[in-house]
């Protein structure tokens, strides 16, 4: 089967959640942000991001369904009001007819439960990261029989070239199953502090989707023993064993820390050659969630490499949204994943 439509709305849906989070941050001295149950941030722009997505799958493929981190409950609670029209305001920019209650209709797409065929977004994977000025990443996943097909993980404070930090930002990754994995620049550039404009926009500029002409490159994993990835958040892993596992398979460098699925993109085109987000001693019950590594996991396999749990097996996207049967995350480039997971049943 061949998934064209699938990529090519995906491109584009992504593509402008990217534009309209960047924007915010370009915007906003201080972006404002909510507190979710579990006390981590939510933004303006990770409702946006999802309103935007959402609109598009729900318009392109009405029978799939959506499984996002966010939902607008907090949103229509009159104290939030403000926010919600904050929000609105930056997805008018993309959708010109756009409502409160439009956007929180689309918001709430991403309700969805897990299906044999489904779709599974983080409008902002890296919320703290995207707060701080850092990485963060907009992910977007096609899931079918439990297995990814489709992803796209557009990167936009990513640097094209991590020896060349201070040039070209903006990275979009792209993989299809049996196709392959792709890098390009993402399909917006930044000049005067605004993002492209097209020339329907008047009072808001209205972003396009990626450029013609822009090129693509195909990229794999390395194979030489270079340094690996681990998160920012302490509570996102332990830095201790992450370290002592790096060191006994031979990594002898410093880890690379990023926030958000960036670190896919890092091992997927060769940056580094190992990612471990092992449980964190602070949350021994935590189980991660499907949307934080379906679109970075099929991006390594199609680059040459591997993912599997910390024992090895593979991750379960087919059981719900937290994967309950998984422990831990691994992710290599394929030729020294079982020294690694050798090393962790040793410790």
């Amino acid at each position: 089967m061949t998934y064209t439509q699938e990529k090519q709305l995906a491109i584009e849906a992504v593509t402008q959640a990217a534009a309209l989070c960047a924007t915010v941050r370009a915007e906003m001295a201080q972006v404002e942000t909510m507190q979710k149950g579990d006390h981590s941030p939510v933004t303006v722009a990770d409702f946006g991001a999802q309103a935007l997505v959402c609109q598009y799958l729900a318009a392109a493929f009405p029978h799939d369904a959506v499984v996002a981190e966010e939902d607008a409950t907090a949103l229509r609670k009159t104290e939030n009001a403000s926010t919600l029209a904050k929000v609105t305001e930056y997805v008018g920019r993309f959708q010109p007819n756009a409502t409160p209650e439009m956007v929180c209709r689309w918001i709430d797409v991403g309700n969805g439960q897990v299906a044999s065929r489904y779709w599974t977004l983080d409008p902002i994977d890296g919320t703290k990261g995207f707060l701080r000025n850092d990485q963060y990443a907009v992910a977007l996943a096609l899931i079918e029989n439990g297995q990814p097909q489709v992803s796209v993980l557009a990167c936009p404070a990513l640097p094209l070239d991590l020896n060349c930090p201070d040039e070209e930002l903006a990275v979009l990754f792209v993989a299809v199953r049996g196709e392959g994995a792709m890098m390009e620049r993402l399909g917006f550039g930044k000049t005067n502090n605004m993002f492209v404009l097209s020339d329907r926009a008047s009072e808001f500029p209205t972003y396009l989707p990626p450029f013609e002409g822009i090129k693509s490159e195909v990229i794999h994993v390395a194979r030489e023993h270079l340094r690996f990835v681990e998160s920012v958040e302490a509570d996102h892993g332990d830095h201790v064993l992450q370290q002592a596992i790096a060191q006994a398979v031979g990594i002898s460098q410093p880890s690379l820390r990023m926030d958000s699925q960036a670190k896919y993109g890092a091992v997927a085109r060769g940056d580094a050659i190992l990612y471990l987000r092992l449980p964190s001693l602070k949350s021994p019950t935590y189980r991660e969630k499907i949307w934080d590594h379906a679109a970075g996991a099929l991006l390594v396999e199609e680059a040459g490499g591997r993912v599997t749990d910390m024992h090895g097996q593979p991750l379960d996207f087919a059981s719900g949204q937290r994967m309950e049967n998984n422990r831990g995350v691994v992710v290599s480039n394929g030729v020294i994943h079982a020294v690694v997971i050798e090393a962790l049943n040793k410790k």
